[in-house]
């Protein structure tokens, strides 16, 4: 393919922007609810292997201290994230509306690279889950033999040929996925209970192994000390509120601050989703221990990623567990799907604003063709292996939901409510180190993705540190009328630092500007004054307001950048005025570098060749710029 028709394939997918500006319809939650769901219940398809695995005998105990988690802990924070943060941004949204300016930038970007750690363990742990079923499958098994690994990688990369055709989440076709799935596992779990009633002997085999370990005391600080490998099980919350667009509120939403209905309908969403998946967590975990033997479920094992399969087929026959992996692998896929459109929404939430996408990053092809990329190199590295992969995953999920935990908190005014959050974020602190500690690649996997997101966006907006910058420039009747009163075939902007604003300092500006420039008495100056804000918001509207003091008129706004707000204040009166302005400015004398920086991150520095570079790069003919004059 040539060069030219590659660069317009691959710019010619969809827009991000266009994705999140597009506005969706609204559905009822208990539809919606099977969106959070090929996230969330998808992890049975390997969360109870997993859970034998670290556990064995503990398993069930450990589980049920993860479902008190999820209802006490994760099922509170996210009430509370969808009561703050109701348009779909999350725990990450509230974080950089309590942490402003560079600060809160900066740890919105790295909570976005352990996002990016979440969602891509999602896609490459889910994929190899869904071979696994695949290759243990007796039917599929003289098809494609013991190839997880290159399984894997074709099902990632047909998840990758979808999004590069255009994907949009279908919540019919969620709804398809998930409820056979769930209903399926119900068939296989209410068997397999079955199972251990006929065999009452099963139960005191197991408690003989489980207090073999030590009494509750020990039992219950063991499950604690194993709770950060079951962490997979807390995944879905923050698809929860992510989703809450698309969650149908009430007719009254409309007329008030805060969209009661929707929130309280994500509420019910949360809640039931929570509630589902503890009864399935529990019930699995306990059938699991009791009715699969220890070399099935080590690695290499039968059961090993696939304990409910493994379960299907040997009390449900080769036939319906044949079932039963055709619907785990199409959910495990699914949630894979998922899990690559919540990155692709990542990127027009956050990094445009900051001006820290790069141009490629707008559009949904090149983003998918780079996380596909690491997808590869992810799955190869781990050799498709969904318990090395654990670790990574959990990290991912357990400092989202501190990070919502600790946001929580902070948000919460004093009291008993914010005491109660302080624990719950102080049991999230917990798992999180321990997770991190025992299981380390997570947290270099997450680092990776961490190091490449923050030098990847501060790249990007130093490049685009020269853009307008400006959405639009807005005057109030003042400042119209001071430039519509001047009567000179030019319009001489003068630009102006203020200290105290008294007459004596215009006095003396006008009185030093006029003979540095060489202007006449007659020919008016009209002083520009530009106070720096929040420098790293990447743009804003200008507003700009009219003033005088004696004789002299003056424009006044404040911008997150001094020259592009000039740039754009000038091209906005060469448009309306049809005069070219000229803009004067005093020399500025002292280090180059150290002016650079100043305007990279507090948008102030060199002003006059910047505001002339932004002009230069927005008007490519000099006869129709704006003129910039330096003495």
């Amino acid at each position: 393919m040539p060069a030219s028709l590659w660069k317009r394939w691959l710019l010619g997918g969809e827009s991000l922007d266009s994705r999140t500006t597009s506005g969706e319809h609204s559905h009822p939650w208990y539809l919606v609810i099977w969106l959070t769901g090929v996230d969330y219940f998808s992890t049975l398809g390997y969360q109870p292997g997993i859970a034998l695995l670290a556990a064995g005998a503990l398993s069930p105990i450990a589980t049920a201290l993860l479902v008190a988690v999820t209802l006490t802990c994760a099922l509170p924070v996210y009430n509370q994230v969808a009561g703050r943060s109701y348009v779909g941004q999350g725990s990450i949204a509230m974080l950089e509306n309590l942490l402003p300016g560079w600060w809160g930038r900066l740890l919105v970007l790295v909570l976005l690279g352990f996002a990016a750690t979440d969602f891509v363990i999602t896609m490459t742990l889910s994929a190899a889950d869904a071979a696994t079923h695949a290759t243990h499958n007796p039917y599929l098994h003289p098809l494609v033999g013991d190839a997880n690994l290159s399984l894997t990688l074709i099902l990632l990369a047909l998840l990758a040929a979808v999004f590069l055709k255009g994907f949009e989440e279908a919540i019919t076709l969620a709804t398809a996925v998930c409820i056979p799935y769930l209903l399926l596992n119900v068939v296989v779990l209410a068997r397999t209970l079955y199972e251990v009633l006929m065999h009452p002997v099963l139960i005191p085999h197991w408690r003989e192994a489980l207090f073999r370990q030590g009494d509750w005391t020990q039992l219950t600080i063991a499950a604690a000390l194993l709770f950060p490998r079951l962490a997979l099980g807390l995944s879905g919350f923050e698809t929860g509120v992510s989703v809450m667009p698309l969650i149908e509120g009430e007719p009254s939403d409309a007329e008030q601050p805060k969209p009661h209905g929707r929130i309280g309908n994500t509420r019910k969403l949360l809640l039931t989703a929570a509630v589902i998946m503890s009864v399935l967590l529990m019930v699995s975990s306990f059938v699991a221990t009791l009715l699969i033997p220890q070399e099935a479920y080590r690695e290499g094992g039968e059961a090993s990623g696939r304990a409910i399969a493994y379960l299907a087929h040997r009390y449900l026959g080769n036939l319906f567990g044949s079932v039963y992996d055709m619907s785990t692998i199409l959910i495990l896929w699914f949630a894979g799907a998922s899990a690559m459109a919540g990155l692709l929404n990542l990127v027009p939430k956050y990094l445009p604003r900051y001006g820290m996408a790069p141009e490629w990053a707008r559009g949904s092809r090149p983003l998918v063709l780079a996380f596909t990329s690491i997808n590869f190199l992810v799955t190869i590295l781990f050799a498709a292996d969904v318990d090395a992969q654990g670790g990574a995953y959990a990290t991912g999920v357990l400092v989202l939901m501190t990070s919502a935990a600790v946001a929580v908190t902070l948000a919460i005014p004093r009291g008993l409510l914010r005491a109660a959050f302080f624990l719950v974020s102080a049991v999230f602190v917990y798992t999180t180190v321990l997770n991190v500690v025992e299981r380390p690649e997570g947290i270099k996997i997450a680092s990776f993705f961490i190091g490449i997101t923050v030098a990847a966006s501060l790249t990007s907006r130093a490049l685009r540190a020269t853009e307008l910058r400006v959405s639009h420039v807005v005057l109030d009747e003042k400042a119209q009328a001071i430039l519509e009163s001047d009567e000179d075939q030019l319009i001489r902007i003068l630009a102006h630092r203020p200290s105290d604003h008294s007459m004596e300092e215009y006095e003396a500006k006008d009185r030093i500007s006029r003979e540095a420039h060489h202007l006449l008495p007659d020919e008016q100056l009209i002083f520009l004054e530009i106070l720096s804000t929040d420098a790293s918001d990447f743009d804003a509207p200008l507003h700009v307001t009219g003033a005088t003091v004696g004789p002299h008129k003056i424009l006044r706004a404040s911008s997150p950048a001094i020259p592009n707000a000039v740039a754009a204040l000038l091209i906005h009166i060469a448009k309306t005025t049809g005069k070219l302005p000229h803009a004067y400015f005093g020399w500025t004398e002292g280090n180059p570098v150290a002016y650079l920086f100043r305007y990279l991150f507090l948008g102030e520095g060199d002003v006059a060749p910047i505001t002339r570079e932004v002009l230069r790069k927005r008007i490519p003919d000099p006869r129709k710029r704006p003129l910039i004059h330096v003495t």
